[in-house]
């Protein structure tokens, strides 16, 4: 299956909303409200896009990353969320992003955070290439119990070894 990146319209946002509320989605992502999703399509720091399935034409997920003018080229996966579940979307769309940030926007860095009980997404980004850097101890308070994130990243010079091998 391919899939294809496009920039989220107005028209959208009650699709990342809805994504973004299933039960498999909201337990490992902090949703946005619907205005910060409608600001960030202004944003020139962030591109926000639809996940499309190439062959269908329908969306099947979104991811919004951030720092796309940092003047360290470091820039952040803030969130991938898929609305159809294990069927391959997922690990595409990262393969994409790789893509997208290091060959056309010239990033030295790519990097995004992941809750630890994210086990599923932990597992696709290591498998990807991805380093693990750090743990950011109980960072986040959700409803009464606090939950630690992971810190991975990639490196141009990895991502470069990694697409030669």
């Amino acid at each position: 299956m391919d899939i294809r990146l496009r920039p989220t319209a107005l028209a959208d946002i009650p699709y990342v909303y809805e994504t973004e509320q299933m039960e498999e989605n909201r337990a490992y992502i902090l949703p946005w409200e619907n205005t910060r999703h409608e600001q960030s399509l202004a944003n020139p720091d962030i591109r926000h896009l639809i996940v499309e399935d190439a062959k269908k034409g329908n969306s099947v997920g979104y991811v919004i990353l951030a720092g796309l003018a940092n003047p360290h080229a470091s820039i952040e996966f803030m969130r991938i969320t898929i609305s159809e579940k294990r069927k391959g979307y997922g690990r595409k769309v990262l393969q994409e992003i790789k893509r997208l940030a290091f060959d056309e926007w010239g990033a030295n860095r790519l990097w995004l955070d992941v809750k630890e009980e994210n086990r599923r997404a932990l597992q696709l980004y290591l498998s990807e290439g991805f380093i693990m850097e750090g743990k950011l101890r109980e960072c986040l308070k959700t409803n009464d119990r606090y939950e630690s994130l992971i810190v991975l990243s990639m490196l141009a010079r990895e991502y470069k070894s990694w697409t030669q091998t």
